[in-house]
């Protein structure tokens, strides 16, 4: 498993770039294969089923992950989300968690992040009530749950996750795009 990140996008478009420079880098493919979508909506090579990737970009930042096997990821930005939205989404013993938490929306996004990158593995979507996503709750460093890997991390105002059929790595490595000053 391979996972790196980009800032300072200001453009939803540059995500996919930092999927081109990480399949160049990993893989040694360029151009970028095409890519096509499932029915549930997971983005595939469409002639490189064997590789797998998934990407996700929140404001400024960008989060990109590839493996042999499918794979999940999500990045967010901290925020504060309605304030109904945990009691929807979260099983009971997430809103235990929660309650613990020093800080409930650095928490919740973290939640939030490791629920995305489970639905993204699976390449369903949100078939299901959020609230039924199992995902193992942050605390250890890396997490199995039902066959799968998790990983989660957090920097100043953003937190992400991973979820995999591989262990993940420790560390996201961090790309410099070439952005133009506009």
């Amino acid at each position: 498993m391979f996972l790196c990140s980009a800032s300072g996008l200001n453009a939803r478009a540059q995500a996919r770039d930092l999927l081109a420079l990480a399949v160049n880098e990993v893989w040694g493919l360029s151009p970028l294969p095409d890519i096509a979508r499932r029915p549930g909506g997971k983005p595939f090579f469409s002639e490189r089923e064997d590789l797998h990737f998934n990407l996700s970009h929140s404001g400024d930042l960008a989060l990109c992950a590839l493996d042999s096997a499918p794979i999940g990821a999500d990045i967010q930005i901290i925020k504060e989300w309605r304030p109904s939205l945990p009691r929807r989404v979260c099983s009971a013993e997430e809103l235990a968690w929660l309650d613990e938490q020093p800080d409930l929306w650095s928490a919740f996004t973290l939640l939030w992040t490791l629920k995305e990158a489970r639905s993204k593995e699976s390449g369903l979507g949100l078939t299901t009530s959020i609230r039924d996503i199992r995902i193992p709750l942050p605390g250890a460093d890396v997490s199995e749950m039902d066959g799968l890997w998790f990983r989660t991390w957090t920097g100043p105002g953003w937190a992400a996750a991973v979820c995999g059929h591989t262990r993940p790595p420790e560390k996201i490595i961090k790309k410099t795009l070439d952005i133009p000053i506009v």
